[in-house]
């Protein structure tokens, strides 16, 4: 199996891999968000369940130039940690991640260019600290053909960026754990599916093969036949996505010559990305059938969405008569959009009714790039402040909040807005925390 450290979050991310290989028993979930608050989420959750705090950041939310949420790779793992260790989790608990990291934030510049900026975002997480590394050159760059290089070719750049993120590792201190890596990609962009009516490709069993067999041989070419074992990991596409107002649901009758092809490839298991808005059956079932890494990134700011709207809902209905100042967060949040639509545009389509009606509701959830918009978040923090100056009456909860209703109700959770809305994201992560562990409840109870 993979030569991991012998303590840590990256040795337990180790003995998952190695129980779902042998087992189909067991798995992981990787938060793939750089919302403050979905962090916070992820933390707590981690705490609860005694569990490693997975977190991956992509190329477009955290690159050296600081992406759509403002920050650098460093910035992102030195306030990931510093937040897991202020709520009380080991710094050695969290394993950080780079997911689809390559050229794809600049598909718009030439490949060489592409490549070259990639490259130094590679080096820049792994001098970060991060221990997991995507590693997807699949994307089309401008002198590329509009369907993207062959694969031989995005092999050949996957095994340029490996070898960028080995000559990072050899500048950390002696003793630091050389980082693990992924390969393949699924068939979306990073960011999800930008039309709603076609369910994607699986995966064929031909595909994983030939897909290795031409990324070990790029790996050899460029001399990097030891960071090719420590490969753990391929991203395939097992039947599952979601658009803005559909979700394609996991069947596993199709897939299982695509769970069977690992018998040909030890130490090596498949990561689902997409899996948002699967239901928790399908998201046990995608571990069961070795697709022990699972990412949801989305439908957790989905989920933040839907509380702040809910707490704006209850704001009105508190404030209203009032001379106070209301929030605008869902006016704010659109006018950013409507001002700024590269991060949406050709996602959404239809008339103008459902345009504006997916901008905010899709479970694409495009909104998600927006939060960090000034006008934005000047709204978010009006509506807590409002909020924060009165008790809430209960019923209002019940209405517009009546997961947290129940929880407050029950004595589990305080009846003020940051809570609830870690509360409801929450809810999110506890279907992929109870997917990862189910079967594991069973072995410990024999």
């Amino acid at each position: 199996m993979i030569p991991f450290p012998d303590r840590g979050a990256a040795a337990a991310l180790g003995e998952i891999l190695r129980r779902n290989r042998e087992s189909g028993v067991g798995g992981t979930y990787a938060v793939c968000s750089a919302h403050p608050a979905v962090l916070e989420s992820a933390i707590h959750q981690a705490i609860a369940d005694k569990s490693i705090l997975h977190v991956e950041s992509t190329s477009s939310q955290v690159n050296q130039f600081g992406g759509y949420s403002g920050l650098t790779p460093q910035q992102f793992a030195e306030s990931l940690r510093c937040a897991a260790v202020s709520a009380g989790l080991a710094e050695d608990r969290a394993l950080i991640g780079g997911d689809h990291l390559g050229p794809f934030p600049w598909k718009n510049e030439p490949a060489s260019a592409a490549m070259e900026k990639a490259c130094d975002l590679v080096e820049s997480c792994v001098l970060a600290g991060y221990q997991k590394i995507h590693l997807d050159a699949s994307h089309a760059c401008a002198d590329d053909s509009q369907s993207g290089p062959a694969e031989s070719v995005a092999a050949e750049r996957a095994a340029i960026l490996c070898r960028a993120a080995e000559e990072a590792f050899q500048k950390l201190p002696r003793g630091s754990a050389p980082p693990v890596y992924v390969i393949g990609t699924e068939v979306p962009a990073p960011g999800g599916e930008s039309h709603d009516s076609d369910r994607p490709a699986i995966t064929t069993a031909e595909d994983v093969h030939r897909s290795i067999e031409i990324f070990q041989a790029a790996f050899a070419e460029k001399k990097l036949t030891s960071a090719w074992d420590r490969v753990i990991a391929i991203v395939v596409q097992p039947g599952v996505e979601f658009g803005s107002d559909a979700v394609f649901g996991y069947d596993p009758a199709k897939t299982r010559a695509l769970s069977q092809a690992l018998a040909s490839h030890p130490g090596i298991v498949f990561e689902a990305h997409s899996t948002d808005y699967q239901s928790p059956e399908a998201l046990a079932q995608l571990v069961r059938d070795h697709f022990a890494i699972l990412k949801v990134g989305p439908w957790l700011t989905f989920a933040y969405r839907e509380a702040i709207l809910s707490l704006s809902a209850i704001e009105h209905e508190l404030f209203r008569t009032s001379s106070r100042q209301l929030s605008r967060v869902r006016d704010a949040l659109e006018t950013a959009m409507l001002r700024e639509p590269g991060y949406w545009k050709s996602y959404y389509h239809g008339d103008e009714a459902q345009i504006r009606r997916d901008l905010i509701y899709g479970l694409s959830d495009r909104c998600r790039y927006y939060w960090n918009n000034p006008a934005v978040q000047q709204e978010v923090a009006r509506l807590l402040e409002n909020l924060d100056s009165t008790i809430i009456p209960l019923p209002l909860i019940s209405q517009y909040l009546p997961a947290e209703y129940g929880a407050i109700r029950a004595e589990e959770l305080a009846a003020v807005p940051p809570e609830m809305i870690k509360h409801h994201i929450r809810r999110v992560l506890r279907i992929y925390a109870e997917a990862c562990s189910a079967d594991l409840k069973g072995e410990r109870s024999q």
